[in-house]
């Protein structure tokens, strides 16, 4: 047993999904928040950036002794895991590979659809990660850049939300896709939109809670699930416009963050 924290970041707010699902698998665990605000978003910076962010990231997160890093970005977790892995002792869990493996598990038909950002789905990261599993798999990919300020709106199932996403996700419905991977942390918020645009015939895959299964597996795996018996302490950070990151954030949690510092490298 080990009461030692887990540490989660992401450019911005979208791994607070991320969060909401550990909340839910590991509700004993004490959770260290990041948001890199004053970065945001990832998917334009270079390779080189995104990797030194991301080691800033994890040496700020190891000051309050967490057990394990959660990358909650795409785009971080495509770049900069090996980098992390090879710097830090403590295990890494990025968002793609275990959203890649719960496809993979769910599929019938080996036909499977991973909607993201324009920068997730340019890097193909979650097909190849798809392809090394299943071998020959198809893989229908649908870059969705509106979803993301769509989530942050808070415009969930309205009636412009919908059109967006019949837009969006016509491709791949034409192909006939059986399971469909949600390849960005914003996008669980949109989920019931999206099922409703794909139908009930198609396995959505949340990526999010693929991450809280794999970071559950991880701790039970090596016995450094937490022990405490008293009610844990969340601790969230923000490295710029601390109150907009309350406010969103919110959204995202599902309950309020009752404080937000900022962090300072």
């Amino acid at each position: 047993m080990n009461n030692r924290p887990i540490g989660i970041f992401d450019s911005g707010v979208g791994g607070l999904t991320v969060v909401k699902e550990i909340f839910k698998a590991l509700p004993n665990e004490q959770i260290v928040y990041l948001g890199d605000t004053a970065r945001v978003p990832y998917g334009t910076k270079s390779p080189e950036s995104i990797k030194r962010f991301s080691i800033e990231n994890a040496e700020f997160l190891m000051q309050f002794n967490v057990k394990l890093i959660v990358v909650a970005c795409n785009t971080a977790s495509s770049i900069a895991l090996p980098v992390l892995r090879k710097r830090f002792k403590v295990p890494i869990v990025g968002v793609i590979k275990p959203g890649a493996k719960k496809a993979a598990r769910l599929t019938n038909k080996a036909r499977i659809g991973v909607i993201g950002t324009p920068a997730t789905i340019k890097r193909r990261s979650y097909k190849k990660a798809i392809d090394g599993i299943l071998g020959r798999a198809k893989v229908v990919s649908q870059a969705c850049p509106l979803f993301v300020p769509l989530a942050e709106e808070g415009w969930l199932n309205n009636r412009i939300t919908l059109d967006i996403a019949k837009k969006y996700l016509a491709p791949l419905t034409r192909e006939k896709i059986d399971t469909l991977v949600l390849g960005c942390t914003h996008y669980p918020l949109l989920k019931n939109v999206i099922s409703r645009v794909v139908g009930r015939g198609v396995r959505i895959v949340d990526s999010a809670s693929s991450v809280a299964e794999e970071v559950a597996g991880i701790l039970r795996k090596s016995n450094t699930l937490s022990a405490a018996s008293k009610r844990p302490v969340h601790r969230f950070f923000a490295t710029d416009a601390v109150e907009q990151f309350a406010r969103i954030g919110q959204r995202f949690l599902g309950k309020r963050i009752s404080r937000v510092r900022r962090a300072t490298y």
